[in-house]
Protein backbone atom coordinates (compact mmCIF):
# COMPACT_ATOMS: atom_id res chain seq x y z
CA UNK A 1 0.00 0.00 0.00
CA UNK A 2 1.29 3.29 -1.01
CA UNK A 3 1.21 6.45 0.65
CA UNK A 4 -1.19 8.95 -0.91
CA UNK A 5 0.94 12.58 -1.94
CA UNK A 6 -0.59 15.04 0.59
CA UNK A 7 -2.12 18.14 -1.53
CA UNK A 8 -1.64 21.02 -0.37
CA UNK A 9 -3.62 24.84 -1.25
CA UNK A 10 -1.95 27.70 -2.69
CA UNK A 11 -2.99 31.06 -2.78
CA UNK A 12 -2.52 32.91 -5.96
CA UNK A 13 0.02 35.33 -6.38
CA UNK A 14 -0.67 38.88 -5.24
CA UNK A 15 -3.76 37.76 -3.55
CA UNK A 16 -2.67 38.45 0.53
CA UNK A 17 -1.13 41.49 -0.56
CA UNK A 18 -2.81 44.41 1.04
CA UNK A 19 -4.27 46.79 -1.56
CA UNK A 20 -4.42 44.77 -4.39
CA UNK A 21 -8.17 45.98 -4.82
CA UNK A 22 -8.84 48.97 -3.24
CA UNK A 23 -12.55 48.78 -4.12
CA UNK A 24 -13.07 45.76 -2.33
CA UNK A 25 -13.51 45.85 1.43
CA UNK A 26 -10.95 43.72 3.59
CA UNK A 27 -12.39 40.68 5.61
CA UNK A 28 -12.79 41.56 8.93
CA UNK A 29 -11.49 39.05 11.36
CA UNK A 30 -13.04 37.52 14.15
CA UNK A 31 -10.35 39.38 16.62
CA UNK A 32 -11.89 42.58 18.54
CA UNK A 33 -12.39 45.53 16.68
CA UNK A 34 -9.36 48.06 17.76
CA UNK A 35 -9.93 51.98 17.26
CA UNK A 36 -8.77 53.28 14.48
CA UNK A 37 -6.77 56.73 13.86
CA UNK A 38 -8.53 59.43 11.87
CA UNK A 39 -5.69 59.49 9.47
CA UNK A 40 -5.89 56.02 8.67
CA UNK A 41 -9.59 56.12 7.80
CA UNK A 42 -9.20 59.46 5.70
CA UNK A 43 -6.68 57.55 3.39
CA UNK A 44 -8.69 54.70 3.13
CA UNK A 45 -11.70 56.96 2.14
CA UNK A 46 -9.61 58.81 -0.25
CA UNK A 47 -8.46 55.94 -2.15
CA UNK A 48 -11.61 54.68 -2.41
CA UNK A 49 -12.59 57.62 -3.92
CA UNK A 50 -9.99 57.72 -6.33
CA UNK A 51 -10.22 54.35 -8.12
CA UNK A 52 -14.25 55.38 -8.81
CA UNK A 53 -12.90 58.41 -10.60
CA UNK A 54 -10.53 56.01 -12.01
CA UNK A 55 -13.65 54.06 -13.66
CA UNK A 56 -16.56 56.09 -13.95
CA UNK A 57 -15.18 57.37 -17.49
CA UNK A 58 -15.92 53.73 -18.84
CA UNK A 59 -19.16 52.97 -17.02
CA UNK A 60 -20.76 56.32 -18.65
CA UNK A 61 -20.70 54.74 -21.96
CA UNK A 62 -23.42 51.98 -22.48
CA UNK A 63 -21.99 48.63 -22.85
CA UNK A 64 -18.51 49.39 -22.10
CA UNK A 65 -18.61 46.53 -19.02
CA UNK A 66 -21.19 44.11 -21.36
CA UNK A 67 -24.41 45.59 -19.26
CA UNK A 68 -25.49 48.89 -19.93
CA UNK A 69 -23.82 51.69 -18.51
CA UNK A 70 -24.13 53.23 -15.24
CA UNK A 71 -24.61 57.02 -14.40
CA UNK A 72 -21.71 58.60 -12.85
CA UNK A 73 -23.15 59.33 -9.25
CA UNK A 74 -21.21 61.34 -6.85
CA UNK A 75 -20.02 60.67 -3.50
CA UNK A 76 -23.11 61.11 -1.33
CA UNK A 77 -23.52 64.39 0.35
CA UNK A 78 -23.12 64.78 4.30
CA UNK A 79 -26.50 65.55 6.00
CA UNK A 80 -24.69 68.93 7.06
CA UNK A 81 -24.63 69.50 3.08
CA UNK A 82 -28.10 68.32 2.09
CA UNK A 83 -29.73 70.77 4.85
CA UNK A 84 -28.25 73.34 3.29
CA UNK A 85 -29.91 72.83 -0.25
CA UNK A 86 -33.26 74.96 -1.06
CA UNK A 87 -36.43 73.35 -1.65
CA UNK A 88 -37.38 72.26 -5.51
CA UNK A 89 -40.14 74.92 -6.52
CA UNK A 90 -40.01 73.53 -10.38
CA UNK A 91 -42.40 70.50 -9.66
CA UNK A 92 -45.53 70.36 -11.02
CA UNK A 93 -48.67 70.60 -8.67
CA UNK A 94 -50.98 67.54 -8.20
CA UNK A 95 -54.40 68.19 -9.25
CA UNK A 96 -56.75 68.67 -6.36
CA UNK A 97 -59.60 66.02 -5.51
CA UNK A 98 -62.91 66.49 -5.67
CA UNK A 99 -63.53 65.19 -2.21
CA UNK A 100 -60.81 66.79 -0.38
CA UNK A 101 -60.96 70.37 0.43
CA UNK A 102 -58.38 73.14 -0.87
CA UNK A 103 -56.52 73.32 2.21
CA UNK A 104 -55.01 69.50 1.66
CA UNK A 105 -56.31 66.40 3.45
CA UNK A 106 -60.35 66.00 4.35
CA UNK A 107 -61.71 67.26 7.34
CA UNK A 108 -62.62 65.24 10.16
CA UNK A 109 -66.32 65.77 9.21
CA UNK A 110 -65.40 64.98 5.96
CA UNK A 111 -64.10 61.51 6.88
CA UNK A 112 -66.41 60.77 9.04
CA UNK A 113 -69.30 61.02 6.49
CA UNK A 114 -67.60 59.04 4.37
CA UNK A 115 -68.33 55.41 3.75
CA UNK A 116 -65.71 52.88 5.59
CA UNK A 117 -63.79 50.42 2.93
CA UNK A 118 -65.66 47.03 2.97
CA UNK A 119 -68.91 48.42 4.87
CA UNK A 120 -72.44 47.71 2.99
CA UNK A 121 -73.49 50.32 0.56
CA UNK A 122 -76.76 52.45 1.85
CA UNK A 123 -79.70 50.95 0.69
CA UNK A 124 -81.58 51.70 -2.56
CA UNK A 125 -84.97 53.10 -2.51
CA UNK A 126 -87.38 50.90 -3.41
CA UNK A 127 -88.97 52.21 -6.80
CA UNK A 128 -92.90 51.66 -7.09
CA UNK A 129 -93.88 49.02 -9.94
CA UNK A 130 -95.23 51.02 -12.59
CA UNK A 131 -98.55 51.42 -13.37
CA UNK A 132 -100.79 49.97 -16.10
CA UNK A 133 -100.34 51.74 -19.26
CA UNK A 134 -102.70 54.31 -19.99
CA UNK A 135 -102.76 53.66 -24.21
CA UNK A 136 -104.33 50.18 -23.79
CA UNK A 137 -101.01 48.18 -24.91
CA UNK A 138 -99.23 45.59 -22.74
CA UNK A 139 -95.84 44.11 -23.06
CA UNK A 140 -95.57 40.62 -25.63
CA UNK A 141 -94.41 38.30 -23.09
CA UNK A 142 -97.74 39.38 -20.64
CA UNK A 143 -99.75 39.13 -23.68
CA UNK A 144 -98.24 35.60 -24.35
CA UNK A 145 -98.48 34.75 -20.70
CA UNK A 146 -102.04 35.63 -20.36
CA UNK A 147 -103.44 33.71 -23.49
CA UNK A 148 -101.56 30.44 -21.51
CA UNK A 149 -98.52 29.63 -23.75
CA UNK A 150 -96.03 30.26 -21.67
CA UNK A 151 -94.82 32.09 -19.18
CA UNK A 152 -93.61 35.26 -19.16
CA UNK A 153 -89.31 34.15 -18.86
CA UNK A 154 -90.14 31.48 -21.79
CA UNK A 155 -91.56 34.05 -23.54
CA UNK A 156 -88.91 36.39 -24.01
CA UNK A 157 -86.56 33.22 -24.88
CA UNK A 158 -88.83 32.47 -27.77
CA UNK A 159 -89.06 36.50 -28.77
CA UNK A 160 -85.14 36.57 -28.45
CA UNK A 161 -84.60 33.13 -30.75
CA UNK A 162 -87.33 34.73 -33.11
CA UNK A 163 -90.26 32.37 -32.49
CA UNK A 164 -92.91 35.47 -32.15
CA UNK A 165 -94.39 36.64 -34.48
CA UNK A 166 -96.62 40.01 -34.45
CA UNK A 167 -98.76 40.93 -37.39
CA UNK A 168 -96.24 39.09 -40.02
CA UNK A 169 -93.11 40.42 -38.75
CA UNK A 170 -90.67 39.05 -36.06
CA UNK A 171 -91.43 40.94 -32.52
CA UNK A 172 -88.78 42.87 -30.72
CA UNK A 173 -87.82 42.47 -26.95
CA UNK A 174 -90.48 44.75 -25.41
CA UNK A 175 -92.36 45.18 -27.75
CA UNK A 176 -96.15 46.27 -26.47
CA UNK A 177 -98.88 45.20 -28.18
CA UNK A 178 -102.65 45.77 -28.48
CA UNK A 179 -105.54 43.10 -28.69
CA UNK A 180 -106.42 43.56 -32.10
CA UNK A 181 -102.50 42.56 -32.96
CA UNK A 182 -102.30 39.20 -34.63
CA UNK A 183 -99.48 36.92 -32.74
CA UNK A 184 -98.49 33.95 -33.79
CA UNK A 185 -95.93 31.57 -32.23
CA UNK A 186 -93.62 29.46 -34.85
CA UNK A 187 -93.88 25.20 -34.33
CA UNK A 188 -90.18 25.69 -33.35
CA UNK A 189 -91.55 26.87 -30.00
CA UNK A 190 -94.09 24.60 -29.20
CA UNK A 191 -91.53 21.63 -30.31
CA UNK A 192 -89.46 23.07 -27.50
CA UNK A 193 -91.86 23.37 -25.11
CA UNK A 194 -93.24 19.85 -25.52
CA UNK A 195 -89.42 18.52 -25.10
CA UNK A 196 -89.21 19.87 -21.48
CA UNK A 197 -90.87 17.79 -18.25
CA UNK A 198 -92.64 18.32 -15.23
CA UNK A 199 -91.70 15.79 -12.11
CA UNK A 200 -93.59 14.85 -9.31
CA UNK A 201 -91.11 13.93 -6.21
CA UNK A 202 -92.58 12.73 -2.98
CA UNK A 203 -90.04 15.36 -0.60
CA UNK A 204 -88.43 13.99 2.79
CA UNK A 205 -88.29 16.00 5.55
CA UNK A 206 -84.47 17.86 5.60
CA UNK A 207 -84.78 18.91 1.74
CA UNK A 208 -85.60 22.44 0.73
CA UNK A 209 -87.84 22.98 -1.89
CA UNK A 210 -85.19 26.09 -4.26
CA UNK A 211 -81.86 26.68 -3.71
CA UNK A 212 -79.88 24.71 -1.08
CA UNK A 213 -79.44 27.54 2.06
CA UNK A 214 -78.20 27.14 5.63
CA UNK A 215 -76.27 23.90 4.97
CA UNK A 216 -79.36 22.12 3.47
CA UNK A 217 -79.79 20.14 0.05
CA UNK A 218 -81.83 21.07 -2.65
CA UNK A 219 -84.69 18.50 -3.41
CA UNK A 220 -83.72 18.68 -6.93
CA UNK A 221 -80.57 16.76 -6.14
CA UNK A 222 -82.73 13.76 -5.84
CA UNK A 223 -83.82 13.52 -9.23
CA UNK A 224 -81.46 10.95 -10.38
CA UNK A 225 -82.00 7.74 -12.60
CA UNK A 226 -81.54 5.54 -9.36
CA UNK A 227 -84.48 7.34 -7.65
CA UNK A 228 -87.32 6.96 -10.44
CA UNK A 229 -89.91 5.05 -9.03
CA UNK A 230 -89.64 1.90 -10.88
CA UNK A 231 -92.93 0.90 -9.31
CA UNK A 232 -95.10 3.13 -11.08
CA UNK A 233 -97.77 1.21 -12.81
CA UNK A 234 -97.57 3.37 -16.05
CA UNK A 235 -94.03 4.39 -16.29
CA UNK A 236 -94.20 2.52 -19.59
CA UNK A 237 -96.24 5.44 -20.75
CA UNK A 238 -93.61 7.95 -18.98
CA UNK A 239 -90.66 9.88 -20.82
CA UNK A 240 -87.63 7.64 -20.34
CA UNK A 241 -84.90 9.13 -18.17
CA UNK A 242 -82.37 11.46 -19.55
CA UNK A 243 -79.81 13.30 -17.96
CA UNK A 244 -80.84 16.77 -19.02
CA UNK A 245 -84.44 16.36 -17.47
CA UNK A 246 -82.96 16.88 -14.27
CA UNK A 247 -81.35 20.59 -15.72
CA UNK A 248 -83.68 23.65 -15.59
CA UNK A 249 -85.98 22.20 -13.05
CA UNK A 250 -88.18 25.05 -10.86
CA UNK A 251 -90.44 24.40 -8.03
CA UNK A 252 -94.14 25.15 -8.47
CA UNK A 253 -95.45 25.52 -5.01
CA UNK A 254 -92.69 25.15 -2.01
CA UNK A 255 -92.72 22.69 0.47
CA UNK A 256 -90.31 24.39 3.55
CA UNK A 257 -88.09 22.08 5.12
CA UNK A 258 -89.82 20.73 8.07
CA UNK A 259 -92.63 19.19 5.23
CA UNK A 260 -93.06 16.60 3.35
CA UNK A 261 -94.85 15.08 0.85
CA UNK A 262 -95.98 15.99 -2.97
CA UNK A 263 -93.83 18.74 -4.59
CA UNK A 264 -93.89 19.63 -8.25
CA UNK A 265 -90.25 20.34 -10.49
CA UNK A 266 -90.60 21.41 -13.78
CA UNK A 267 -88.78 23.02 -17.15
CA UNK A 268 -92.56 23.67 -18.71
CA UNK A 269 -93.03 27.47 -18.03
CA UNK A 270 -97.12 26.79 -18.60
CA UNK A 271 -97.25 24.34 -15.65
CA UNK A 272 -95.60 26.73 -13.30
CA UNK A 273 -97.99 29.57 -13.89
CA UNK A 274 -101.06 27.49 -14.12
CA UNK A 275 -99.72 26.14 -10.12
CA UNK A 276 -98.48 29.49 -8.80
CA UNK A 277 -99.53 32.19 -11.36
CA UNK A 278 -100.94 35.22 -9.65
CA UNK A 279 -104.24 33.88 -11.12
CA UNK A 280 -103.96 30.56 -9.88
CA UNK A 281 -106.62 28.56 -8.46
CA UNK A 282 -105.35 25.09 -8.18
CA UNK A 283 -106.39 23.29 -4.56
CA UNK A 284 -103.78 21.91 -2.77
CA UNK A 285 -104.21 19.56 -0.07
CA UNK A 286 -102.62 19.22 3.28
CA UNK A 287 -102.41 16.51 6.42
CA UNK A 288 -101.52 18.20 9.51
CA UNK A 289 -100.74 16.59 13.14
CA UNK A 290 -101.29 19.50 15.92
CA UNK A 291 -101.00 20.23 19.01
CA UNK A 292 -102.94 21.65 21.18
CA UNK A 293 -100.67 24.70 23.02
CA UNK A 294 -102.53 28.01 23.72
CA UNK A 295 -99.37 28.69 25.65
CA UNK A 296 -97.00 27.90 22.68
CA UNK A 297 -95.35 24.30 22.10
CA UNK A 298 -93.13 24.94 25.68
CA UNK A 299 -95.68 26.57 27.96
CA UNK A 300 -98.38 24.86 30.19
CA UNK A 301 -101.18 22.97 28.86
CA UNK A 302 -99.76 21.20 25.78
CA UNK A 303 -102.48 18.66 24.70
CA UNK A 304 -100.45 15.68 22.62
CA UNK A 305 -103.56 13.15 22.27
CA UNK A 306 -107.25 13.61 21.46
CA UNK A 307 -106.00 17.40 20.49
CA UNK A 308 -109.94 17.84 18.51
CA UNK A 309 -111.97 17.25 22.50
CA UNK A 310 -110.13 19.89 23.69
CA UNK A 311 -110.27 22.64 20.73
CA UNK A 312 -113.46 25.47 21.37
CA UNK A 313 -115.42 24.73 18.19
CA UNK A 314 -114.65 28.57 17.25
CA UNK A 315 -110.77 27.75 16.45
CA UNK A 316 -111.95 25.91 13.41
CA UNK A 317 -114.23 28.50 11.98
CA UNK A 318 -111.21 31.01 12.29
CA UNK A 319 -109.01 28.85 10.45
CA UNK A 320 -111.49 28.39 7.84
CA UNK A 321 -111.89 32.19 7.14
CA UNK A 322 -110.95 34.81 9.17
CA UNK A 323 -107.52 35.37 9.58
CA UNK A 324 -105.13 37.40 8.22
CA UNK A 325 -100.74 37.17 7.07
CA UNK A 326 -98.64 40.21 6.61
CA UNK A 327 -101.31 42.41 6.85
CA UNK A 328 -103.11 40.90 4.25
CA UNK A 329 -106.51 38.79 4.51
CA UNK A 330 -106.63 35.01 3.34
CA UNK A 331 -108.83 33.50 1.27
CA UNK A 332 -111.62 30.99 2.30
CA UNK A 333 -110.00 27.73 3.33
CA UNK A 334 -111.35 24.01 3.66
CA UNK A 335 -110.57 23.20 6.76
CA UNK A 336 -111.82 19.77 8.81
CA UNK A 337 -110.62 17.41 11.75
CA UNK A 338 -109.32 13.81 9.91
CA UNK A 339 -108.81 12.56 13.00
CA UNK A 340 -108.24 13.30 16.66
CA UNK A 341 -105.15 14.62 15.98
CA UNK A 342 -104.53 15.59 12.46
CA UNK A 343 -106.18 18.22 10.43
CA UNK A 344 -107.10 17.85 6.29
CA UNK A 345 -106.57 22.07 4.87
CA UNK A 346 -107.61 22.57 1.14
CA UNK A 347 -105.78 26.02 0.31
CA UNK A 348 -106.02 27.92 -3.39
CA UNK A 349 -102.92 29.98 -2.07
CA UNK A 350 -99.74 29.14 -0.84
CA UNK A 351 -98.22 31.90 1.29
CA UNK A 352 -94.53 30.91 3.20
CA UNK A 353 -95.63 28.97 6.21
CA UNK A 354 -99.10 29.76 5.86
CA UNK A 355 -100.43 26.36 7.62
CA UNK A 356 -98.06 26.52 10.68
CA UNK A 357 -98.73 30.34 11.06
CA UNK A 358 -102.32 30.35 11.23
CA UNK A 359 -102.29 27.07 13.23
CA UNK A 360 -100.14 29.62 15.43
CA UNK A 361 -102.82 32.63 15.66
CA UNK A 362 -105.56 30.21 16.98
CA UNK A 363 -103.52 28.18 19.72
CA UNK A 364 -102.38 25.25 17.52
CA UNK A 365 -99.00 23.79 17.18
CA UNK A 366 -98.04 22.01 14.00
CA UNK A 367 -95.16 18.92 14.48
CA UNK A 368 -96.14 17.60 11.26
CA UNK A 369 -97.33 18.80 7.67
CA UNK A 370 -98.04 16.61 4.50
CA UNK A 371 -99.16 17.46 0.97
CA UNK A 372 -101.14 15.04 -1.09
CA UNK A 373 -102.58 16.85 -3.34
CA UNK A 374 -102.18 19.23 -5.70
CA UNK A 375 -104.94 20.20 -7.86
CA UNK A 376 -105.95 16.51 -9.90
CA UNK A 377 -102.55 14.96 -9.32
CA UNK A 378 -102.22 12.89 -5.65
CA UNK A 379 -99.23 11.73 -4.40
CA UNK A 380 -100.81 8.19 -4.20
CA UNK A 381 -98.21 5.74 -3.50
CA UNK A 382 -95.22 7.34 -4.76
CA UNK A 383 -92.64 6.68 -1.75
CA UNK A 384 -90.40 9.11 0.33
CA UNK A 385 -87.58 10.61 -1.71
CA UNK A 386 -88.65 9.34 -4.94
CA UNK A 387 -89.95 10.95 -8.20
CA UNK A 388 -92.26 10.16 -11.58
CA UNK A 389 -92.78 12.06 -14.53
CA UNK A 390 -96.17 13.68 -14.82
CA UNK A 391 -97.46 12.03 -18.20
CA UNK A 392 -98.83 13.73 -21.18
CA UNK A 393 -102.47 12.40 -20.20
CA UNK A 394 -102.35 13.96 -16.39
CA UNK A 395 -103.11 17.52 -15.63
CA UNK A 396 -103.66 19.53 -12.79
Amino acid sequence: MTDQPKKTLKLKPGASEAGANPLRRPVRSQAPARARPLSEVQAERAARQAAWEARAPSLREPGADGRGGQPDRPPRASRADRSDRPLRDDRPARPQRPDRPAGGRPSQDDRRSRPAAGAPAAARPQTARPAPRSDGLIRLNKRLADLGLCSRREADEWIERGWVLVNGEAAAMGLAVSETDRVEVLPAAHRRQDSRVTILLHKPVGYVSGQPEDGHESAAVLIQARHQWRSDPHIRQSPGWQPQHARGLAPAGRLDIDSTGLLVLTQDGRIARQLIGEDSDIEKEYLVRVQWAPEGPKGPGVVAQDVQSVVPPGVIERLRHGLSLDGQPLKPAQVDWQNPEQLRFVLKEGKKRQIRRMCEQVGLHVVGLKRIRMGRIVLGNLPVGQWRYLRADEGF
